[in-house]
């Protein structure tokens, strides 16, 4: 039986609701501070992550800060949290994003606002969803907060996205409710089959795990349509929707475009990580004959997604959707990780999955920063920024660096460890998504020289204002985190060793290599 052990969890999932609800009794006429009210929200969740983070033992590779209260029992069903070194780098990135992202897309002009309060709200709902989402421990407590951070994108886009928004949000919203109805089948299944062996229901993620399922038993077709194949592609396929995983990427592009640049900041640096967070914490450990069978296929697909989203960057004129692009191709990068079955690219993979949110929110807060002074995202209308505005230069010059892996830069430590870990297993796979590196090179240096020296198209680009000092602000500790990571890894993933040798152990005791 576990016991709890602290309701600190509690408190880093629901602060953000809490906030949001004295924020809907407000006086609608108090509208200019109410993304001053969601900064200090995010500041003290941010100080409730930093006390977890100081008091999380990185010599246990087992949950900590437990807490277990039984929520509905005929189900099986618990309000179940726990934090690893798994999860913790993840709760740790959202604590950090979240008052950066409100920082560097704060409005200029509040007399253009329409229905902040919502707005702020919803912002809030989101943190709380994807808190709850890396804190859970209950496979329907999974899926209860894996389905509430649908909820407020749906209206960020919806409301306040482009002219395009409700085909967007509508896209969006369909291929995550169909990879999300196959996993609630796959959870439920999963909880007769425990009653079914131990008499009770149960949806505690250790409980479920020792369920056996058969596999191998009759050649490969039994093996595709066996009942842990069948459980496995369920839930791998809700994730890797999330991810996005070529060919089920398509949604991303057009919801990036069309979201608020606050939105695109918490869908690239967090939400696509609950995708991955999945396939590691649910969909890898507890099929882990099926994802080793599956394996080659899936590593195919992210080499395929490393290189379709390169190219697809290269080719845009639209700068987001040139940033959403490269997310594609570096969220590959990591199911390249994950499915290697290497500690060494395992461990790449969660640190890729922090490093690119830093990356990439930054990306996307530079993107925002022009569109609020030139209203385009168009690359053909820069040119020549880098003179009036070089203090934005240089904060875009560190952030494509970061993204296209500089060694001293954090998107290195990420990038290199996964292809050094699947060369030991698979050196063809590993080779073949190095070349990842050389054509995400292209197409950052080129959107950066087109931007900040290309030839002057626009007279106004003459005249752009450089950072303010809310903007100086969130890409200095963007920049902190960008170099500190880079020369110091094992301060930031230290933490997280003693889970991932575990988790790597407990995988090859289960998975053979062919």
């Amino acid at each position: 039986m576990i016991e709890n052990s602290s309701s600190l969890l509690s408190w880093i999932i629901f602060a953000p609701l809490l906030f949001g609800a004295v924020l809907l009794v407000l006086p609608s006429k108090l509208e200019r501070y109410f993304r001053t009210f969601a900064l200090v929200a995010g500041v003290a969740n941010l100080l409730l992550a930093l006390k977890l983070w100081a008091n999380f033992d990185g010599f246990i590779s087992e949950m900590q800060f437990v807490q277990l209260v039984s929520w509905i029992p005929q189900l099986g069903i618990s309000y179940f949290l726990g934090v690893d070194g798994i999860s913790l780098p993840l709760v740790m990135l959202t604590a950090f994003i979240t008052p950066i992202a409100i920082l560097g897309t704060w409005p200029k002009d509040f007399s253009k606002l329409k229905q902040e309060k919502f707005f702020v709200f919803m912002v809030m709902v989101l943190q709380t969803g994807m808190y709850g989402t890396f804190l859970a421990c209950d496979l329907f407590l999974f899926y209860f907060f894996w389905e509430i951070v649908l909820i407020p994108m749906f209206f960020l886009i919806g409301i306040w996205g482009g002219s395009e928004r409700v085909y967007a949000t509508t896209k969006f919203f369909i291929y995550t409710m169909v990879g999300s109805l196959l996993m609630l089948v796959a959870i439920m299944w999963m909880v007769y089959r425990h009653q079914q062996n131990f008499g009770v229901p149960s949806a505690s993620l250790i409980d479920l795990a020792k369920l056996q399922y058969d596999f191998f038993h009759n050649g490969v077709c039994s093996a595709v349509f066996s009942e842990q194949g069948l459980l496995f592609l369920a839930f791998t396929l809700a994730f890797v929707i999330k991810v996005p995983m070529v060919p089920f990427h398509t949604w991303l592009p057009d919801a990036h475009v069309q979201a608020p640049t606050l939105g695109s900041v918490f869908l690239a640096a967090v939400l696509l990580k609950l995708g991955t967070y999945g396939l590691i914490r649910i969909a890898i450990p507890m099929f882990p004959e099926a994802a080793s069978y599956f394996s080659m296929m899936m590593m195919i697909l992210g080499i395929i997604g490393v290189i379709y989203g390169a190219f697809c960057a290269w080719g845009q004129s639209d700068f987001k959707k040139l940033v959403a692009y490269s997310s594609v191709s570096h969220m590959g990068y990591i199911l390249v990780g994950l499915f290697s079955f290497n500690q060494v690219a395992t461990a790449g993979s969660l640190y890729q999955m922090v490093n690119h949110g830093i990356s990439s929110a930054g990306l996307f807060m530079i993107v925002g920063f022009l569109y609020e002074r030139l209203h385009t995202r168009n690359l053909n209308d820069f040119g020549g920024i880098a003179k009036s505005a070089p203090i934005m230069a240089i904060a875009f010059m560190i952030l494509t660096l970061s993204s296209v892996a500089l060694p001293g830069t954090n998107g290195f430590v990420g990038e290199f460890t996964i292809l050094f870990g699947t060369f030991q297993v698979r050196p063809v796979v590993a080779l073949i998504t190095g070349l990842g590196v050389i054509f995400g090179a292209i197409y950052a240096l080129k959107a950066y020289q087109r931007v900040m020296f290309g030839p002057v198209t626009n007279d106004h680009n003459k005249h752009v204002a450089d950072l303010s000092v809310r903007e100086f602000l969130a890409m200095g500790i963007l920049t902190v985190f960008i170099f500190g990571i880079g020369f110091f890894p094992n301060t930031f993933f230290g933490k997280s060793n003693s889970t991932l040798d575990s988790y790597s152990k407990q995988l090859m005791e289960k998975v053979i290599h062919e």
